[in-house]
């Protein structure tokens, strides 16, 4: 399909000559002129121009006046004007309202045509950003934190309610699994930033001595390897969202520079002299008790109330088991799309497993449940295979092994992160070792001071001691 131009020019000659030479070229075009001609195709909706050549002055009115009018009901298309007789202020106006160029008549059409070549490219690119901006909008709608319980319900009108406020900074709570990241990005794509950025990252998957570079950039030279300037993911983000997952791991002197980052709007690059100014919205998740931590001195107390200013606890799956048919129901059609399946039923005793399951895992949990379910379903069954859930029953996961105190069972179905594996293993191990550091890093195989900073790290409590 051709791209499609309009062009706005009262002059017969010249907007026959310009029809004729674009059609030449392959394109689809629309020759409005007046400037009431020009509103019925654009705001009426009938016509979507990839790029519009407008001149500035017509009989019935002011293309600049046209192209405010378009900009204000968010139409994109880039846009060039020809005027026999600019002025400064008229050239001014047209750049701040978006217009690529400002030309003056007679315009020697090759260049016209170099022109007319960088708006098309300019114009592709913005068509691209809006389709994926509302295809990621029709994703990520609030709809999509599916459930009919009042727990799901109550969780959708917060969304709905976050979704219009200029926060600057909001924290998602929950445990692993319960849709932090989904919630996240209902709330970018739901909000007024939904045509700009949003960056992801995960705060524990990071070394600490890169994750600052990572999420303020650098200069060449600030540290061994930095050969280039790099743009960090603040920057990137200008505009728009960053979701920073997992918060809770970070240090508390990042911390404190991001309380900064927050309330001044400015950043400064690792090995930089200069603070660049930016406008980001940062929505922050954890799975941890923050305030514990805070009590605990392991995050700063500063940085968790401005964040905790805007809240959003998610329940986990086991408060609202009245929403697991409708997920699975989801996400049975979800995979059978992927996978060319045709499951249409459940059968009562599956159902019943579902529901009485615990899910420690939660809706990541059931997601992983069901995609292995229908994915391993054989040819063209219709019904649910019981056998390839593989549930584990909900009083044994994580539990030693009977007759065996040197023992520890772990569930392998994706129910547990490998954080909270590790975190029960050293719990599990303290605690049959009478929280003796010495006696609990020598069962484990690692040495005190690896085995105190995972016990800091996860806030295992009693107080351990080092001899017994």
């Amino acid at each position: 399909m051709p791209d499609s131009l309009l062009i706005i020019e009262d002059e017969s000659l010249l907007g026959a000559e310009l029809q004729r030479h674009f059609r030449r070229d392959g394109w689809e075009v629309s020759w409005a002129r007046s400037i009431a001609e020009a509103e019925n195709l654009l705001l009426g909706e009938t016509l979507s121009p990839l790029v519009v050549l407008s001149d500035m002055s017509l009989p019935d009115g002011n293309g600049l006046d046209l192209l405010e009018s378009v900009r204000q009901k968010n139409l994109g298309g880039e846009w060039l004007f020809l005027t026999g007789y600019g002025t400064v202020p008229d050239s001014v106006r047209a750049l701040k309202l978006g217009a690529l160029d400002f030309l003056t008549k007679p315009c020697d059409l090759a260049r016209l045509d170099l022109i007319i070549a960088a708006a098309t490219r300019s114009g592709r690119a913005q068509r691209r950003i809006a389709e994926h901006s509302a295809a990621a909008a029709r994703r990520y709608s609030v709809d999509s934190f599916s459930g009919d319980s009042s727990a799901s319900n109550a969780a959708r009108q917060m969304l709905t309610r976050l979704a219009c406020v200029p926060y600057s900074a909001l924290l998602i709570s929950g445990e692993t699994g319960t849709g932090k990241g989904l919630a996240a990005r209902i709330l970018h794509h739901g909000g007024i930033r939904a045509s700009a950025p949003l960056v992801e990252v995960n705060c524990a998957a990071l070394p600490h001595e890169l994750i600052e570079s990572e999420l303020f950039g650098h200069e060449a030279g600030a540290f061994t390897g930095a050969k280039t300037r790099r743009r960090g993911l603040f920057e990137q983000a200008d505009g728009g969202t960053l979701f920073l997952d997992e918060v809770g791991e970070l240090a508390p002197d990042l911390q404190a520079k991001l309380l900064k980052a927050i309330e001044d709007k400015v950043i400064r690059r690792v090995g930089g002299d200069r603070e660049i100014a930016l406008d980001v919205q940062l929505i922050a998740a954890t799975n941890h008790d923050l305030a514990e931590a805070v009590a605990a001195r392991r995050f700063r107390e500063d940085f968790y109330h401005r964040l905790s200013v805007f809240r959003l606890e998610l329940p986990p799956l086991r408060q609202r088991r009245e929403d697991i048919r409708a997920l699975v129901q989801r996400f049975v059609a979800e995979f059978n799309l992927k996978a060319g399946k045709k499951i249409r039923h459940i059968r009562a005793s599956t159902w019943q497993l579902l529901e009485q399951h615990n899910w420690p895992g939660n809706v990541r949990e059931l997601r992983n449940a069901i995609e292995r379910a229908v994915l391993l379903t054989q040819g063209d069954a219709d019904t649910l295979q019981e056998e390839w859930l593989q549930l584990i029953p909900a009083s044994t996961p994580a539990t030693p092994a009977q007759g065996s105190a040197d023992l520890l069972c772990l569930p392998l179905d994706g129910s547990m992160a490998l954080d909270d594996m590790d975190r029960h293993i050293i719990q599990t191990a303290l605690a049959r070792h009478a929280y003796n550091v010495t006696a609990t890093a020598r069962a484990l195989g690692t040495t005190r001071e690896t085995l105190r900073y995972r016990v800091d790290k996860y806030g295992l409590k009693p107080v351990v001691r080092e001899d017994g």
